[in-house]
């Protein structure tokens, strides 16, 4: 006798072109949730931690910025650090210190530390061609040098606009295991579909960042085939040289190519811990160095692009944020990381915004937010 089986329900399409992970009445569960949502992923730890100890000050509380923000309903956790001192530290009644959270979109921020120490090596030229290093990839990306890919200054036809249901961006969801492949439909692999990415005249002519998250997969395949090493041994060195507690949760394609678009979980701790790793300029626990300390410094003063209105007074520069002083990176639905290395200060917030549509960027929430983390950050 065969027995039945049902879809996943939830990575199954429910409405609205998403699966029940992530819409609004779901997604704060999902999200809390998603280190064990994801159809396939690998979990790192290290074998030493940085220990952080309380030194807390309870002025930060009482900012009018940091109060909104920790008063908000999406609130999930809020973390500011300085070397192995908390200075402050907040959750939300179902949220804690020890839950991972998914980082979304700051897991970019793992390839500035990887390109860093390849361009140093004199393994990747930022001024060479996609093509050059990847043969196989396809026209969306051939022609582009590495730099414009890492500073997401690319115009070709991947979309990913979350308000249109037809934007080319849930159909990489399906090929690194966020939904289930539509009936029919094979299920493909991160690389199988950035390879299928098409593309003509590849120059970007909007004046501002072309943010496209396939950008950063690309930017890894490079990385992996330029340094003969795969994706996997990097991310380990950079767990043990942040000194993580917990997991670093992250998900992966089923022949298990992590991804570095968007994948990690790390607990908002964690997070500040892996921060430190950009306040010091690439300086970890026990003398470890990842990333390369010139082109972090490169990354904030010889930035790229400004984003789009209302928040083009940052600007995107090899996998980060910046506005010349600070260095981060937000996440999709109410994440961000910032760390500034003149003050040695990390600040990590997580929410999950609940909009319907597209909950990020939202001009209203994630401007607000970052400025208020950067004062924070400059001030303590």
């Amino acid at each position: 006798m065969t027995l039945p089986s049902i879809a996943n329900p939830d990575l199954d399409i429910l409405f609205d072109n998403q699966p029940r992970w992530n819409l609004p009445d779901y997604r704060r569960r999902g999200f809390h949730n998603f280190h064990t949502t994801m159809r396939y992923a690998m979990s790192l730890r290290a074998p030493r931690a940085l220990p952080l100890r309380k030194q807390i000050d309870w002025t930060i509380r009482e900012r009018p910025g940091v109060a909104r923000f920790l008063a908000m309903p999406h609130f999930s956790a809020f973390v500011v650090l300085r070397g192995e001192r908390i200075l402050y530290e907040c959750y939300a009644p179902d949220f804690g210190p020890d839950r991972p959270h998914p980082i979304m979109s700051i897991t970019k921020t793992t390839l500035n530390l990887m390109l860093g120490r390849c361009v140093a090596d004199g393994l990747i030229n930022l001024d060479e061609r996609v093509g050059t290093y990847l043969p196989e990839i396809g026209t969306g990306y051939a022609e582009a040098t590495v730099k414009a890919v890492a500073d997401m200054n690319v115009a070709n036809d991947f979309s990913e606009d979350y308000t249109n249901p037809n934007a080319t961006w849930f159909a990489m969801e399906a090929a690194v295991g966020w939904r289930l492949p539509l009936a029919g439909h094979m299920e493909e692999t991160t690389r199988s579909f950035v390879c299928g990415i098409t593309g003509g005249d590849l120059a970007n002519r909007t004046g501002y960042a072309l943010y496209k998250s396939t950008n950063s997969d690309v930017l890894g395949w490079i990385i992996e085939r330029a340094s003969g090493r795969p994706l996997r041994d990097w991310l380990i060195e950079i767990v043990e040289a942040a000194g993580l507690e917990g997991c670093f949760h992250i998900t992966c394609d089923r022949e298990g190519v992590p991804l570095v678009d968007g994948g990690a979980c790390l607990s908002a701790r964690d997070l500040a811990r892996y921060g430190l790793l950009f306040a010091r300029k690439g300086e970890g626990i026990d003398g470890r160095r990842v990333g390369d300390a010139a082109f972090i410094e490169q990354t904030r003063y010889n930035p790229g692009l400004p984003m789009p209105k209302p928040r083009d007074w940052m600007r995107y520069s090899r996998q980060m944020t910046t506005d010349g002083t600070w260095l981060g990176h937000g996440g999709y639905a109410g994440q961000y990381m910032l760390a500034n290395p003149d003050t040695g200060i990390v600040v990590v917030y997580f929410g999950v915004l609940e909009n319907t549509g597209d909950p990020d960027p939202d001009p209203n929430f994630q401007g607000p937010l970052v400025k208020m983390m950067a004062k924070l950050a400059a001030e303590v």
